[in-house]
C-alpha cells in the first residue's frame, strides 16, 4: 500500500515586483521547482501574483496585460516538467471587463479559469476599479479560448478521479462572504478548496482571517488552503504580510509567520480520505448539498492524476500527536479537563435527582478510575449540596490487593469526608469457589472475574439497601477493549467515566489536583486536607495499572499490570481514535502510528498491539451493547444508544489480514 489519501499541498508566497512580470514569473517557477521537490501535489500562489495585486490603474495599461498572459504561459509551459497542479493568480480580459482569475494549471496545460465573484469595494478596498465581478459573466460563458486552446471557465470542479479527489478555487473576498463560492463548490463534491489572496494586514486582522479559515473548512467539511501575497506588494497605503494557512475540517495543518521577506512555502499534508468519512458518517451533508448545490452550477473537469502521497517515497510531515484525546497546548488541556470534569459532575447531578437517589455507592481499588469517580462524585454532592456522608465509598480487599493502594483507597475516601466501609470479599469469594468447585490455586478466568462480579453483587446491595446509585469507574478504553468482567465491573447503574480515555483520565485528576486542590482557585472545603489528597493522588498516578486481581509478588507488590497483558494504552488510545474518529483503515492506521511512535516502539511492536486491539474491539462488542449510561465528554463514544452501533458477532479477519 503506497498511497494512502493523503495530498501534500504548498501554499506559497513568492518574492515580486510590483508590475515586473518577467521577475515575478521567476520566481514562482523557482518556488514551484522547490515545491515539487518537497513532495506537494498542489501548489497555490496569491491573487494576480504575475503581476502584484498592487498594480493599480497600470491594470489597464495593455502591455502590462499582455505581459501577465505571457507569463501565465511560461508557468503552463513549465508545468511539462512536475507532476503537480499549480493555481496562479492573473487577470482576463473578457468582452469590455477585466476580471480578477484563478488558473488551474497541469502538464503544460490550463485546465480551468475561475473569476473571483465578489469584488471587494470599501475602505482600503477598491478593487472594483478595475475588475468586474464573475457572477454574472460565468452564466453565459463557460469557456474561453487562450493559446489556442479551449478552457473551461466559470464555477469549476477539478476532478482527479484515479485518486477520487476533487478541487475547488475561490478568490480572496470570495471567502469573506456570507454564503461562500467555496461552500456550492464543496456542496458540488469539492474535496480540498484552494484561495488565491491578497490580504492586508491591519490590527488582528491575521487571528480574524485564521478563524474565517478554520470554519470555512469545518462547515465544509473540506480542506481549506488560503494564500495571501506579502511584503514585497506596493506599500503605498497598506502592508501585506503573505498570510498563509492550510487547514483540514476545523484544524490547523500549518501556517505561516507574517511579514517575511524572502520567498516562502507552507506545506501541509491534507487527509482527503478523512474528508470522505467525515462526509459521509451522517447524511446532513448529503442533505445540504441534495437542498442547495443545484442553485449554482460547476462544470466538472477532469484532471490527470495529481502527486498524492507515496508512504514508497515520501517522508510525512503532518504531526499526529501520540494522544490524540489531550490537546498539545496547556491552556487548551486545562478548558478540556474541567469541561470534562463539569460534564461528568453535572450528568451524575442530575441522575441523582431523576432517581432521587439518596446516596451514591462507589467502589475504591486505590486505582486511577475509580479515584477519578470518587473525585465526581464529591464535585456532583457540592453541586446538588449533599453531605459528602452520603457518598459511601467500598474497598473491598481481595487475593490481589496490595497495601499501597489498599492504603491509598482510605486516605482518599477519608479526605472526601466519605462514608468508608470496607468489605473483604476473600471469604466469600472462597466460598463461591467451593460452590461452583473451582480450584482456588487455579489462577484463570474464572479465579478473577469471580472477585470482579462479588465486588459488583456488594455494591449493587448495598445501593438497594441504602436507596443509592452505584456509580461505574470503567473507562472509555476499557469499553473499546472488552477489559472488565461481564456482568462485573462491566456493570453499574451510571457510569460517570465510561467515554473519558484511560490517557485522558490522568490529566483530569492532575487537572483536579492543580485546580481544586492548590493554586489560585483552590477549593478548601473540598477536602478536609487538601495537600495531603494532592500527594495521595499523585501517588496513584505513579502506580502501575492493575484490576489486582492475581496475589502480589514476594515484595508485596503488584504482580497482574493490565498492559503487559492487553498492551501500551498510548497505543490503544491512539488505535481507537483515529479508527472511530476517523474512519482510518488499518494499514493507514499501522504507517501513521508507525512514524508518529517511531522513538518508543518497533513496526512490529505496533503491529502486533494493533492487531490485539481489532481482534478485542470486534470480539467484545457484546459488552458495549449492554452497557449502562453515561455522559459523553469528547468526540469519540461507543454508547449503544447513541454513537456506536455494531453487531457483537461481526468479523475482524479482514481487518486483521490487511496488516500482515
Amino acid at each position: 500500500m503506497s498511497k494512502i489519501g493523503i495530498v501534500r499541498i504548498a501554499a506559497v508566497t513568492p518574492e515580486l515586483k510590483v508590475a515586473n512580470t518577467e521577475f515575478n514569473t521567476e520566481q514562482m517557477i523557482k518556488c514551484t521547482k522547490e515545491a515539487v521537490k518537497h513532495g506537494a501535489g498542489v501548489i497555490l500562489f496569491p491573487e494576480l501574483c504575475i503581476t502584484g495585486y498592487t498594480c493599480a490603474d497600470l491594470f489597464y495599461q495593455e502591455f502590462l496585460y499582455a505581459k501577465n498572459l505571457e507569463g501565465l504561459k511560461k508557468i503552463a509551459e513549465y508545468s511539462k516538467k512536475h507532476t503537480a497542479v499549480v493555481v496562479a493568480g492573473f487577470y482576463l480580459r473578457l468582452e469590455n471587463n477585466l476580471y480578477n482569475c484563478a488558473a488551474l494549471i497541469q502538464g503544460g496545460n490550463i485546465m480551468g479559469i475561475v473569476p473571483k465573484m465578489f469584488i471587494p469595494n470599501a475602505k482600503e478596498f477598491y478593487e472594483a476599479r478595475w475588475f468586474a465581478s464573475g457572477i454574472r459573466i460565468i452564466e453565459s460563458i463557460k469557456s474561453v479560448r487562450l493559446f489556442g486552446q479551449e478552457i473551461p471557465f466559470g464555477q469549476l470542479i477539478f476532478h482527479d478521479e484515479e485518486n477520487e479527489l476533487k478541487l475547488g478555487i475561490e478568490i480572496c473576498e470570495d471567502l469573506w462572504v456570507p454564503i461562500t463560492p467555496g461552500t456550492h463548490l464543496a456542496l458540488n463534491g469539492a474535496h480540498i478548496l484552494l484561495n488565491a489572496s491578497a490580504s492586508n494586514e491591519t490590527v488582528a486582522k491575521s487571528e480574524y482571517r485564521n478563524n474565517l479559515v478554520l470554519q470555512e473548512s469545518a462547515k465544509n467539511i473540506c480542506g481549506y488552503v488560503y494564500a495571501s501575497c506579502g511584503v514585497h506588494e506596493s506599500s503605498t497605503d497598506l502592508v501585506f504580510g503573505g498570510h498563509r494557512i492550510i487547514a483540514e475540517n476545523g484544524t490547523i495543518l500549518g501556517e505561516s509567520s507574517l511579514f517575511e521577506r524572502k520567498s516562502s512555502i507552507t506545506y501541509g499534508d491534507i487527509d482527503f480520505e478523512r474528508i470522505k468519512f467525515e462526509r459521509t458518517f451522517g447524511q446532513n451533508f448529503e442533505e445540504c448539498a441534495s437542498a442547495f448545490s443545484s442553485r449554482v452550477a460547476c462544470i466538472h473537469v477532469p484532471l490527470a492524476p495529481i502527486r498524492v502521497f507515496d508512504t514508497e517515497k515520501d517522508t510525512l510531515i503532518r504531526k499526529y500527536p501520540q494522544n490524540p484525546f489531550v490537546p498539545d497546548n496547556p491552556e487548551k488541556v486545562d478548558l478540556r479537563c474541567r469541561e470534562i470534569f463539569s460534564i461528568q459532575s453535572s450528568g451524575l447531578a442530575k441522575r441523582m435527582e431523576h432517581t432521587r437517589s439518596s446516596k451514591a455507592v462507589v467502589g475504591i481499588s486505590g486505582g486511577l478510575d475509580s479515584t477519578l469517580a470518587l473525585l465526581v462524585c464529591a464535585e456532583t454532592f457540592k453541586l446538588i449540596g449533599k453531605d459528602p456522608q452520603d457518598i459511601i465509598a467500598v474497598t473491598m480487599p481481595g487475593f490481589g490487593t496490595t497495601g499501597k493502594t489498599y492504603n491509598n483507597a482510605l486516605t482518599i475516601m477519608k479526605l472526601l469526608g466519605a462514608e468508608v466501609r470496607e468489605v473483604p470479599i476473600k471469604d466469600a469469594v472462597m466460598q463461591h469457589f467451593k460452590d461452583i468447585g473451582q480450584n482456588p490455586d487455579v489462577h484463570d478466568v474464572t479465579y478473577e472475574n469471580s472477585q470482579a462480579r462479588e465486588r459488583t453483587q456488594i455494591l449493587m446491595d448495598i445501593a438497594n439497601k441504602e436507596g443509592g446509585l452505584v456509580i461505574g469507574t470503567g473507562d472509555l478504553s476499557e469499553v473499546a477493549l472488552g477489559w472488565s468482567t461481564y456482568n462485573g465491573d462491566h456493570m453499574s447503574m451510571y457510569g460517570v467515566n465510561g467515554s473519558v480515555p484511560k490517557t485522558l483520565v490522568k490529566f483530569v485528576i492532575k487537572w483536579v489536583m492543580e485546580n481544586r486542590l492548590s493554586g489560585k482557585k483552590e477549593d478548601k472545603s473540598f477536602s478536609s486536607d487538601n495537600a495531603l489528597l494532592k500527594k495521595t493522588l499523585q501517588d496513584i498516578m505513579d502506580t502501575p495499572i492493575s484490576p489486582e486481581l492475581l496475589p502480589p509478588d514476594k515484595e508485596g507488590m503488584i504482580a497482574q499490570k493490565t498492559e503487559d497483558t492487553v498492551g501500551p494504552y498510548i497505543l490503544h488510545d491512539f488505535f481507537l481514535y483515529y479508527t472511530i474518529r476517523y474512519g482510518m483503515p488499518p494499514k493507514k492506521l499501522l504507517y501513521i502510528a508507525k512514524n508518529v511512535f517511531v522513538r518508543d516502539y518497533t513496526e512490529e511492536f505496533i503491529k502486533n498491539w494493533l492487531t490485539v486491539f481489532y481482534r478485542r474491539f470486534f470480539s467484545q462488542q457484546f459488552k458495549r451493547s449492554c452497557i449502562p449510561d453515561g455522559p459523553k465528554v469528547g468526540s469519540v463514544s461507543l454508547s449503544p444508544r447513541g454513537d456506536w452501533r455494531m453487531p457483537s458477532d461481526a468479523d475482524s479477519n479482514l481487518w486483521i489480514e490487511a496488516l500482515k
